[in-house]
């Protein structure tokens, strides 16, 4: 069990409340919404949370005040009375558990678009365009300003009918703070200028929300002490505005920021992602919480518990905020407090949650399938009520050590059997790019669980069908995989090298380097950056109107960085149609898709390609025959339940079923819920 003086599991008080550890999850927006309410997905998120044992949920990224304010990523609509018994039962759910629920509030200002909702026009301090959301705002007026104020009081009414424990209002690219930084507010009026003018509107509000709120409902304000930027709002400035805040009497919490979030660069200096540094605002947070004296909350890739545990045993914050990481683990406090740390699902910083809501899907995460899925996936896997089977598991990447996984953890005899010398599949090949290094921590973890479970694995086995029926298994999972294939050419596919031979060394990077990818995800680009920082010259070319389009902009941000920095030269609409040879040059002949007939040629010495992988499923068919189901699921079953694999063939030895690459190039995420999901039902 864990120590009972250990700092994250004290109790705080924060006003009435009584938070029961210092482990939060701050306000993010999930995009689990339905018509713009939280609904049965969204309070399953938030309620596993408070079961895994955190003291304080936040909901929303933020919701919305104002109609003029349309959803930008899934948020939530605060302006509508209709949100108050959703609002309830989710609180409901979360206090079940003891743990305390709040929610962000907040007009968006010029930080979404005007052609969504309702086609009002996008508003801000001064018409200064945001890039991120395009918009060009008009500048907000006096009837404007008065009808938000009034919209900020009734939603936190709303709030507060719902019976939920506080409120924050969001403050860090967003209306509030628009008026604050210089770099949006251009204002001539009261409202811009001085300080004291450009705080204005946000006082107005905090005086609203506490008359229609009440002296003892607590509320608070996620704000930017600091944009970090030459045109913005400084340090001085930032940690001045939270020391009037705080004098007003009107808060009672800060959740401190430090950056500005208008491009995708800017916003992973707030949110880092891997490769970047860890808890990078840790100690300016520490800093204002000295200076400001009130409740200090702040996260930004707080991942661990051992930095969680610093933050607060060091006094640099009152609640530490965790929140990518309970998307990857939502029970941390409970394995804390069972003294079982090192069961902790790692937060491996891919960001595949925050890069999905910001590209309009809505959060998963890259190694947790059932996280946003709780209605039909657990979290905690319970035996199986009926008789162990023999589970043959073919493949150790993710997709296969998940499966492995889910199926000792409800009781059944597995055997893994893995062709190379090692688990981890293409993990293992991403996980080459130093930036991208702690993904090896989905295979790690998984590594440790089967050994807890003592499933057997067996490396260097390229298993034929006589293997694994020598096993005699009940279930068989292909999980082998795929190879690398190359796009369809013209001519020259003989002279194309893998982006996995360049990315695992296997073929040496050239002098001058052309990369084609039509996958559009992180193995081209990879190979791409791999071959820069070794020296080459690398052009990339990709038939998108914009490259890698199947990777969100967080993570497009290193890769840019690193291609300006080594000087990688971008063409885009623009297709590979063949290659040959020319002495000891290679000729790259490029075609377009919008002009019949358009040729153009590129003297390299080397070109790589991207083009997804080929299901490696030799095995898979040579089973087929003797499988129960010959392969086959119900997907209408498995959607929606019922017995998933079909008698097809009553007299077979065994189900047959395949998962990840085995069956289509996908993703690590798609890989770990076929995973999971089709061994719930085996």
């Amino acid at each position: 069990m864990s120590s009972p003086n250990d700092p994250l599991l004290q109790p705080y008080r924060l006003k009435h409340l009584t938070l029961k550890n210092r482990v939060m999850s701050t306000s993010h927006e999930p995009a689990y919404s339905e018509d713009g309410m939280p609904k049965e997905r969204y309070r399953l998120y938030h309620a596993e949370k408070a079961r895994g044992g955190m003291a304080l949920t936040m909901t929303a990224g933020s919701a919305l005040v104002s109609r003029d304010s349309p959803a930008a990523f899934g948020n939530l609509q605060a302006y509508r009375d209709e949100i108050v018994p959703w609002l309830a039962e989710l609180a409901d759910a979360c206090h079940e558990h003891d743990c305390k629920v709040m929610i962000q509030l907040t007009h968006l200002g010029r930080r979404t678009g005007w052609n969504k909702a309702d086609w009002l026009p996008v508003l801000s301090a001064s018409p200064v365009r945001e890039p991120a959301h395009r918009a060009f705002p008009k500048e907000a007026e006096d009837w404007d300003i008065e009808r938000i104020v009034a919209d900020y009081a009734a939603a936190a009414q709303r709030c507060q009918a719902a019976g939920l424990d506080g409120i924050e209002f969001e403050a860090y690219g967003h209306l509030l703070d628009q008026f604050w930084s210089p770099a949006t507010n251009r204002r001539e009026d009261a409202y811009g200028g001085s300080l004291d003018n450009r705080i204005r509107f946000s006082m107005q509000v905090l005086d609203a929300v506490r008359q229609s709120v009440g002296p003892d409902f607590v509320v608070g304000i996620r704000m930017v002490a600091d944009e970090d930027w030459d045109r913005g709002l400084s340090r001085d400035e930032g940690v001045e505005i939270a020391r009037r805040i705080v004098a007003s009497g009107k808060v009672d919490f800060l959740n401190i920021i430090r950056g500005h979030i208008e491009t995708d660069a800017a916003l992973t200096d707030v949110i880092p992602i891997a490769g970047m540094r860890s808890s990078p605002h840790l100690d300016f947070a520490g800093e204002v919480r000295a200076q400001a004296k009130i409740p200090v909350f702040h996260a930004a890739r707080i991942a661990d518990v051992a930095t969680a545990r610093h933050a607060i045993a060091t006094g640099k914050l009152d609640m530490v905020g965790m929140t990518r990481a309970h998307i990857a683990d939502p029970h941390i406090v409970a394995k804390v407090m069972a003294g079982a740390e090192h069961r902790i699902r790692p937060c491996v910083g891919a960001t595949y949650c925050l890069d999905r809501i910001y590209e309009g899907g809505e959060a998963l995460c890259i190694h947790n399938a059932a996280t946003g899925r709780e209605a039909a996936i657990p979290h905690v896997i319970a035996r199986t009520e009926g008789a162990a089977k023999r589970f043959v598991v073919v493949g150790a990447g993710p997709a296969g050590l998940e499966a492995a996984r889910v199926a000792a953890e409800r009781g059944h005899h597995v055997t893994v059997l893995e062709a190379a010398s090692q688990a981890g599949g293409q993990i293992r090949l991403a996980a080459l790019n130093p930036r991208r290094k702690d993904l090896i921590g989905i295979i790690d973890w998984r590594l440790a669980e089967l050994d807890r479970l003592g499933v057997d694995i067996r490396t260097d086995v390229w298993a034929e069908a006589d293997d694994v029926m020598a096993l005699s298994p009940d279930v068989v999972v292909v999980a082998t995989g795929g190879l690398p294939q190359l796009p369809e050419l013209e001519e020259g596919s003989d002279l194309v090298t893998s982006s996995w031979d360049l990315i695992a060394g296997a073929a040496a990077p050239a002098e001058r380097i052309l990369v084609y990818d039509d996958n559009g995800g992180h193995p081209g680009m990879t190979a791409a950056e791999v071959a820069a920082v070794a020296g080459s010259s690398v052009e990339l070319v990709s038939p998108e109107r914009f490259f890698a389009p199947e990777m969100g902009g967080m993570n497009h941000v290193p890769y840019m960085a690193a291609f300006h920095r080594h000087g990688v030269q971008v063409t885009i609409n623009t297709r590979l149609v063949s290659v040959r040879r020319d002495g000891n040059m290679l000729v790259a002949v490029l075609g377009s898709d919008f002009a019949k007939g358009w040729r153009a040629e590129r003297r390299v010495q080397q070109v790589v390609a991207e083009h997804g992988t080929a299901p490696n499923a030799d095995l898979y068919h040579s089973l087929k025959p003797a499988s129960r189901n010959r392969g086959a699921v119900d997907y209408e079953r498995l959607v929606k339940g019922g017995e998933v694999f079909p008698a097809r063939h009553p007299d077979g030895l065994f189900t047959l079923y395949r998962i990840g690459d085995a069956v289509a190039s996908r993703n690590i995420h798609a890989a770990i819920y076929d995973g999971i999901r089709l061994t719930l039902r085996a």
